[in-house]
């Protein structure tokens, strides 16, 4: 009994401790977000002291500074949303841990955007904006710097709700609401502006089009199949040869400005050409890497990963080679404008503006990535190495069909519609399954309308919510666009 007061203390100190350590995981728990975000905001301020040293201290040149600040937000919302949609399929697919799709994603962008980003931008972003009509250089750069602001907060607010936008579009919708502002509705080029709205409804169209008809194809000559692994020895290299030739000739078009100019017969003839090859290597190892496997659908997801994990690969490069460039054209634009003191509607971007688009992507990946490839990848509808294979060629195709017909298009858009168009094709064919069951089968119950609804492989509530994202997202942009080019200009003026 003596020792009871001693016991009783040592219980006391073991519930204190206890209630400290619980403190500090609950600590812990809260601040994590706090760290990405943390690290973000270093990223940026560096960003804006690497501008002060390269371009000086000058008072016109602290609004570089300003804008290579907001430059590098705005790649790190590129990295936290539009990569996603590259990655997410073949995460999604199992085909990629988080940590190695995010590894990859990283290379790829930044070797796209530092080796093969087109060195002249457009920055009036595809000449919505005439710069003739700006009434002084001043102007012209505070309208940018605004843009630049509205587009990558509008990005930054669908990250956080969880919805793939264009970053291309907000920078569209950024320039349109800032060159408003400063210089009134004849300013804006509205063919120019009915073409981007057209591609907001073709170009996710098309990409969910092409990727369920993959998707068929794949289901007609190999999956229903007798003799699976026969089939795949066969489809699988054509495949491949398919996604070679595709991302050779989208490379073509629209990565390999800085280097050399090509036209779209050209492309398509290097396509050809490097497709054929692939065809060629890919069909002696993908009859090796058959050999011994079960005549069943998991094999077939064998086959897929490795031409998945490669196509998403190059999809990253495609993005990081042509995206980055646009997201960055209004910080490209307020340089130019700047250092000369005149404003033209393409410049040549620098090299330490690339190289923060590039290190901002990867960090915004990094950071924020997971939440919108778990989205894209898992939370649409089920994918599988076949399925996200269909994902990513599409993407490609749908390109190469656009640049053709002349229109603008994001590659979010196309993307995310593919796998719409995936899922939408599974509820399809399994709608037709049933129906047929239902004819063979007459005195066998049918299922409840209920039942039928909560069998739907889409979800409803994600395609609604991305669907108005991307509807409101350039208007969004440019309403906040308008109101900062006012504050902006009512605090310097």
């Amino acid at each position: 009994m003596s020792d009871d007061p001693q016991r009783r203390q040592w219980k006391t100190l073991d519930k204190d401790l206890n209630r400290i350590a619980q403190l500090e995981n609950a600590t812990s728990y809260v601040a994590r977000p706090m760290v990405g975000s943390g690290i973000a905001l270093v990223f940026i301020v560096l960003a804006g002291l690497a501008a002060a040293v390269l371009l000086g201290t000058t008072p016109v040149n602290f609004v570089v500074v300003a804008a290579a600040a907001f430059g590098a937000y705005m790649a790190v919302n590129i990295g936290a949303n539009d990569v996603a949609n590259n990655m997410g399929p073949a995460v999604g697919a199992n085909a990629l841990t988080m940590g190695g799709a995010i590894l990859i994603a990283a290379i790829a962008e930044s070797a796209g955007a530092l080796l093969a980003g087109g060195d002249v931008v457009s920055t009036i972003s595809k000449g919505i904006i005439d710069p003739q009509v700006m009434a002084s250089t001043d102007i012209f750069i505070w309208a940018m710097m605004a843009a630049l602001i509205s587009s990558a907060l509008w990005v930054n607010l669908a990250t956080w709700v969880g919805a793939p936008v264009s970053t291309t579009h907000s920078v569209v919708g950024g320039v349109m609401g800032a060159g408003i502002a400063a210089a009134g509705l004849s300013a804006v080029s509205w063919g120019t502006m009915s073409k981007i709205a057209a591609s907001w409804v073709i170009s996710p169209v098309l990409g969910g089009v092409i990727a369920a008809a993959f998707l068929a194809l794949i289901k007609a000559q190999v999956i229903y199949k007798e003799d699976k692994i026969a089939a795949a020895r066969r489809w699988v290299p054509i495949l491949v040869g398919i996604m070679a030739g595709a991302f050779a000739s989208y490379l073509a078009v629209k990565g390999l400005k800085r280097i050399v100019k090509i036209d779209l017969q050209t492309a398509l003839l290097i396509g050809l050409v490097l497709g054929t090859a692939c065809w060629a290597i890919t069909k002696p190892l993908i009859s090796k890497q058959s050999e011994g496997l079960e005549n069943r659908n998991k094999s077939l997801k064998i086959l897929f990963r490795i031409p998945l994990v490669i196509s998403a690969a190059l999809l990253s490069f495609a993005h990081g080679a042509n995206d980055v460039a646009n997201a960055v054209g209004p910080l490209a634009a307020i340089v130019h404008a700047s250092e000369f003191g005149d404003f033209a509607a393409k410049v040549a971007i620098p090299t330490w503006v690339m190289v923060i688009g590039a290190f901002g992507i990867s960090f915004g990946l990094f950071l924020f990535g997971p939440k919108l490839i778990r989205m894209v990848g898992s939370q649409i509808t089920k994918l599988n190495p076949m399925r996200a294979f269909c994902v990513s060629l599409s993407a490609a195709i749908t390109v190469i069909v656009a640049s053709w017909l002349g229109l603008p298009v994001s590659s979010t858009h196309i993307a995310v519609g593919a796998v719409f168009g995936v899922g939408f094709f599974r509820e399809w064919h399994m709608e037709r399954r049933l129906r047929k069951s239902a004819l063979a089968h007459p005195k066998k119950k049918a299922l409840a309308p209920e039942e039928r609804r909560r069998r739907k492989l889409v979800r409803r509530s994600h395609f609604m919510t991305i669907i108005a994202a991307w509807v409101i997202t350039v208007p969004a942009a440019a309403v906040m666009s308008a109101v900062i080019y006012l504050l902006l200009i009512t605090m310097v003026g």
